[in-house]
């Protein structure tokens, strides 16, 4: 029995226990370097003709024996050479060969501790290895820590190279069923999770039972060649929806598909769909977002969530790159530099597709944009409209006059000669915004109005501040409609014509409200609410539905229409019992109106029929 040369048993045991936190991340390990070995002979097989042959990765079980064997027809190793592999911790025999011969090529095993993960799930290896153009193979073995052995097994003739590795599972206990590896389920699983594209095919004998008989026949178990790195007019879109559907567990096909090949400071392929419909789950707290993650074919994380911003969070996909700095276990990733870099570029290409998406078919757009618009609005209004710019020219918000969505370009590009804004309401549904008062005078006016019936709507609109120029202003606002020299001192004369008759209807409802006014706004409806002030009536809303959100209010304005019938009615009551009815009423008919409910709906029934039957 030798000792490991360079490490101790606790530096081994801190590999097994601390390094790797899956189990099953040992037959990925295992896999990646029978792979790394192939790509050497095949490397060789370029010059030297005789070592080309059919290159392949065989599994086998042997339940009775409670063996897993890993085997390739690769380079092989010499007795020195598993000494140095080995023997040594931490020596990667991937990595001097690739620096020895100046290759870029992918290869997998870079660290020389893959290996070790075998030690996770058994307490006995061996390693049967047979170098090409030698006579002799030689057989390590090992019980993990104590140390190892290699003797000399009888050799073969010159073909027969490469290793195999045989796990003498651990006993099951309470933390783990080491027993359920034997499974050719199990392990069929583990290889289409990580190791479904390595380049070689993967072969194993499995049970197949036809009409009640029970065959064995050896199947490939992975597919080897990626869909994201097959040219893209090779491949058919129902492959693409089928791979979708079976990786991301979606029985709809997808809305969307990009694959991109991206040359850049960190190169990588990628493959993105976006769903149909938004998982059920979405916007909870439970949703998980992110994309599978591969160096080289081999999956690194199910779902890296770095890579994708939140606002993006609802698309599926996978991303491989070469480039990736990982850690020894391969588990995580050494350098965020990297993956910094990678965020950065696909963003810009999900953004660029999204607008082609948008132009090629706008149905597709609109249904999808439906689906995700809260998410993608947030992301134009998060960290104080960081993302605004790059997202402005994806929103889109309903149409008054198209009755339909609309994006901002195309709003902007209809406004009529003069329009100084971009208009907005705001409201529950678009057919309650419709029949708001506030919006009559400016359509009256011939003024297109978005109708903003998400809660994040107004939000966003003000932190965009402005579009192509063209700030954004609330039908509500005081101000909305301009008017002329003319209006201006007609609307005068009527303020101080009624003064006296707001002063009363203020007085009248005291603190509910903050202000009465006349307005010009309304041409059918006698009264209407809007806010003073920054906060909205939306925003109130909004605050009010967070949980633990702060009490806050907007600043309610009573506005009165001075040329509705019920305006002269008002000024003829003043003075008698009926006006503070009235002046009740009329509040609460705008508070309805708004979307609010009255403080007293009883009394307010009560006035209305006290006032009916007089």
């Amino acid at each position: 029995m030798q000792e490991f040369k360079t490490e101790s048993k606790r530096i081994l045991d801190l590999m097994i226990h601390s390094i790797y936190t899956n189990k099953e991340i040992f037959l990925r390990e295992l896999i990646s370097n029978a792979s790394d070995a192939i790509d050497k002979l095949h490397f060789r097989s370029l010059t030297d003709a005789a070592a080309a042959r059919e290159f392949a990765i065989d599994l086998e079980i042997n339940k009775d024996a409670r063996t897993i064997s890993i085997h390739d027809n690769g380079i092989g190793m010499t007795r020195q050479e598993l000494e140095n592999n080995l023997g040594t911790i931490a020596a990667s025999g991937t990595l001097q060969f690739k620096t020895e011969n100046k290759l870029d090529e992918e290869m997998i095993g870079q660290f020389g501790v893959g290996f070790y993960s075998a030690f996770m799930v058994a307490d006995h290896v061996t390693v049967y290895s047979k170098a090409y153009g030698t006579d002799v193979a030689h057989i390590w073995s090992s019980n993990g820590a104590d140390g190892y052995e290699i003797i000399e097994a009888e050799g073969g003739d010159k073909a027969d190279c490469g290793t195999t590795i045989t796990l003498h599972l651990k006993a099951d206990d309470e933390d783990y069923a080491y027993g359920d590896l034997l499974s050719e389920y199990k392990l069929r699983g583990l290889v289409e999770k990580y190791s479904d594209y390595i380049r070689y095919p993967i072969r194993m004998e499995v049970t197949k039972y036809e009409k009640e008989t029970e065959t064995k026949a050896v199947e490939t178990l992975n597919s080897m060649v990626p869909l994201w790195a097959r040219p893209k007019n090779k491949v058919k879109k129902k492959e693409y929806e089928e791979f979708y559907q079976q990786k991301f567990n979606d029985y709809r096909a997808p809305a969307y598909i990009i694959k991109a090949d991206i040359e850049g400071a960190v190169n990588y392929r990628t493959l993105l769909f976006i769903p149909e419909k938004a998982p059920y789950n979405y916007y909870s707290k439970d949703y998980e977002k992110g994309l599978k993650l591969y160096s080289a074919g081999v999956l690194i994380m199910d779902k890296c969530s770095e890579i994708l911003p939140e606002y993006l969070g609802f698309i599926k996909g996978v991303v491989d790159s070469p480039d990736l700095s990982l850690n020894i276990s391969r588990e995580m990733l050494q350098q965020d530099r990297q993956l910094k870099a990678i965020a950065a570029s696909l963003e810009k290409k999900i953004l660029a597709e999204l607008k082609k998406y948008c132009k090629s078919d706008r149905k597709g757009y609109e249904k999808m944009f439906t689906e995700f618009a809260p998410s993608i609005k947030f992301g134009a209004y998060d960290k104080f409209g960081e993302k605004k710019d790059l997202l402005k020219d994806l929103l889109l918000f309903y149409s008054s006059t198209e009755n339909a969505p609309t994006l901002l370009s195309e709003y902007v590009g209809r406004m009529k000669e003069g329009q100084e804004f971009i208009y907005y309401a705001c409201g529950e549904s678009v057919k309650k915004i419709d029949k708001l008062p506030q919006t009559e005078a400016v359509k009256e006016k011939g003024y297109e109005i978005l109708y903003f019936s998400d809660s994040i709507d107004e939000f966003v609109a003000k932190t965009l501040l402005e579009y192509d120029g063209k700030k954004f202003k609330s039908v509500s606002d005081k101000d909305s409609i301009a008017e002329t020299e003319e209006e201006k001192a007609a609307s005068e004369k009527t303020r101080e014509q009624y003064k006296a008759l707001t002063e009363a209807v203020k007085a009248s409802l005291k603190d509910k409200v903050a202000d009465v006014r006349l307005s010009n706004k309304m041409k059918s409806h006698a009264v209407c609410l809007s806010a003073e002030g920054e906060i909205s009536f939306e925003m109130e809303r909004v605050f009010a539905a967070m949980k633990n959100g702060a009490d806050v209010r907007a600043k309610r304005v009573l506005e009165l229409n001075p040329e509705h019938a019920l305006f002269q009615k008002l000024a003829a009551a003043k003075d008698t019992d009926k006006f503070d009815k009235l002046c009740g009423v009329l509040l609460d008919e705008a508070l309805l109106m708004e979307g609010f409910t009255p403080e007293d709906p009883a009394g307010f029934a009560d006035a209305i029929n006290t006032l009916l039957a007089e």
